[in-house]
């Protein structure tokens, strides 16, 4: 075992705060090692720890008699078999002056989202390189996701120079490189430091190696920097996370300041009302307070009796945030399944939520040329900007002004998983400008001249297994009733509404999302509408459930199994799909959801087309739409 760690040079120095940074680079440039070294010649090892990695060395090591580093990191037995990181490890140590929280990130390029949680609370950067491989595609991939997540403070760490001889000139020739990559993406604070993380040099101790390099070793670089104090210097913003009433004679608003400071008296603007207070009390868990800066998590009441609830922002009274349903924001897609645009998706901002919707995909980003290229979707780790429309205003600010108010996620509202993150860059102002226009005559009115309640029943089912059938019959009864009808069939509208559209999963979500407005303009006429759509996504089928209301939307399961649609394959396109001549085709190469709860389900192998129609129409005498 080697003999104690040395001791660094950092004698006299004042304590200089917290410091959160992560440590980004490609797979095998020595993360893992280098936070390692960290940690051992730091003395934040504990005795028990040391003994169990001098264990694990022997079994999963990689150097030999003396104790493997990277093990004290990689806990996942998954990655200590492949010798790589998959999660983002957390750890902690102080120098003399100074605590400091390391996010080590994964390196795979299918681990990027990992990466940009870890870059998410991070003050400075460590991009590592292997001296031997130089800038390569993943360094600049990192480098960029640390640029859009507003990260300006970076360290370069050239790792492995003891594989290539300490070679000033190779140093030279990649912090070169680097730095002019650095600047065409925003980042101007590029520190540069040649170290070994296997042998420790320059990690705390100068190196006898490299006695050409007269900078700081990476230690000493952390112990004295200066943290940006962006957020603390910034505008007062206050996410309300709950509303505090443990009796009739309180009442306060919890949660923690997100930016700037606040003092008690100090005039506010709660948003989205823009209802303005002044601050009455500062509360904490120790008692009330006269001020609270960024991180301070504070109860606050307002001398004022106005109406605030979880997700508003009391902000500065003459400093206010930005009040849009419409925004522009650079977006991380962080989920195996492509964002599709059209799709509905909900967006957290804060403690706030609502329902959005990738309005338009502007450009995707080519990480290797930094090029903008035309793209309909972003699959897994891919970074474009996007336009967001949502269902409400909600509350934010610029990304580049404040982190906190100004970052989102996007979750998927059928399982609930974070499936992309963003960073606002402004707002979009064109749907200010739009309300809807009053009418005299309404649905009511229109469905009651017409002696019915309008309504849209929705036939979701695989190609073949009779939807079109069975629209066509039930229109038929209700036509001999008198009732006012009109089918939106998917062949028929892809003839004109929808012929620009094709069949992979982003155009499919738009061709739902259009029918489904159409649907409820005509429903909005007082007509019974009859949708006939394979709609295999869930998802859609919830946004038009939505769109038109819970008592007027009937989705109409028409259930057939594969091989009943194929053996009947009535135009001949499960042939071709299986020929390989007609991609993305529901069911074979396409996925198809079935409902989860459908209002009815038909299941066509055992009921005849007729006696399918009669269903349909019951259904909607016992829901009272024919009367």
């Amino acid at each position: 075992m080697p003999g104690e760690p040395p001791e660094t040079s950092m004698q006299g120095r004042r304590p200089h705060g917290l410091l959160r940074f992560l440590t980004c680079g490609s797979v095998d440039d020595g993360k893992s090692t280098l936070i390692g070294r960290l940690l051992y010649e730091t003395r934040q090892i504990p005795d028990d720890q040391m003994s169990a990695l001098v264990a694990d060395s022997r079994h999963c090591g990689t150097t030999g008699a003396a104790p493997d580093l990277a093990l004290l990191v990689d806990g996942l037995q998954a990655e200590r078999e492949q010798g790589i990181t998959i999660d983002v490890a957390y750890r902690f140590f102080t120098t003399p002056h100074r605590r400091i929280i390391i996010a080590d990130t994964p390196g795979h390029e299918q681990y990027t989202r990992n990466m940009a949680t870890g870059a998410s609370t991070a003050d400075l950067a460590v991009i590592l390189v292997d001296a031997r491989k130089g800038i390569v595609t993943q360094t600049r991939r990192h480098a960029f996701i640390v640029a859009v997540m507003g990260i300006r403070h970076v360290v370069l760490a050239v790792n492995k120079m003891d594989l290539v001889s300490w070679s000033e000139a190779r140093f030279g020739d990649i912090t070169s490189a680097f730095e002019a990559f650095a600047a065409d993406i925003g980042i101007s604070g590029v520190t540069a430091i040649p170290l070994s993380a296997l042998t420790g040099d320059n990690v705390t101790r100068k190196s006898a190696a490299m006695p050409w390099f007269a900078g700081p070793t990476l230690v000493d670089y952390l112990d004295t920097m200066e943290i940006p104090r962006s957020i603390a210097a910034a505008e007062f913003r206050f996410p309300v996370q709950w509303v505090s009433r443990p009796h009739s004679d309180f009442r306060g608003y919890a949660g923690t300041v997100r930016g700037g400071a606040i003092r008690v008296g100090d005039a506010v603007t709660v948003f989205p009302s823009g209802r303005r207070s002044t601050v009455d009390r500062i509360v904490t868990y120790d008692g009330d307070v006269q001020e609270a800066v960024a991180g301070d998590a504070v109860t606050l009441t307002l001398a004022d009796e106005i109406d605030v609830v979880r997700g508003d922002v009391i902000a500065d009274a003459g400093k206010s945030p930005t009040v849009a349903d419409q925004l522009a924001a650079q977006v991380i897609w962080m989920h195996q399944e492509a964002m599709l645009p059209g799709r509905q998706y909900l967006i957290r901002i804060g403690t706030a939520e609502a329902v959005a919707t990738i309005s338009a995909l502007r450009y995707r980003i080519d990480i290797g040329t930094m090029a903008h290229e035309a793209a309909k979707t972003l699959e897994l780790n891919e970074i474009g900007l996007c336009n967001l429309s949502l269902d409400r205003p909600m509350v934010f600010d610029a990304y580049d002004r404040n982190r906190d108010t100004g970052g989102f996620i996007l979750i998927d509202r059928a399982t609930n998983a974070t499936v992309g993150a963003g960073m606002i860059r402004f707002a979009l102002r064109r749907a200010t400008n739009i309300a809807w226009q009053p009418m005299t005559i309404d649905r009511a009115a229109r469905a009651s001249l017409k002696g019915q309640q309008s309504c849209v029943i929705w036939f979701t089912g695989l190609s073949g297994a009779g939807k079109s059938t069975i629209a066509d019959r039930v229109e038929q009864r209700l036509h001999a009733m008198g009732r006012h009808t009109y089918v939106l069939d998917g062949d028929n509208v892809r003839h004109g509404l929808n012929r620009d559209l094709g069949f992979t999963a982003a155009d499919r979500v738009e061709n739902i999302r259009r029918v489904a407005e159409v649907a409820r303009l005509f429903a909005d006429a007082g007509l019974i509408v009859l949708v006939s759509f394979i709609s295999p996504f869930r998802s859609e089928r919830q946004m038009a459930r939505e769109l038109l209301g819970e008592s007027e939307f009937f989705e109409v399961f028409v259930d057939a199994p594969l091989d009943v649609c194929e053996g009947r394959d009535p135009k001949g396109l499960y042939r071709k799909a299986r020929a390989g001549k007609l991609p993305n085709f529901t069911g074979i190469d396409s996925p198809y959801e079935p409902p989860e709860n459908p209002d009815l389900v038909i299941p066509t192998a055992a009921v005849d087309p007729d006696e399918a129609a009669e269903r349909v129409v019951a259904l909607l005498a016992q829901a009272g739409r024919l009367a």
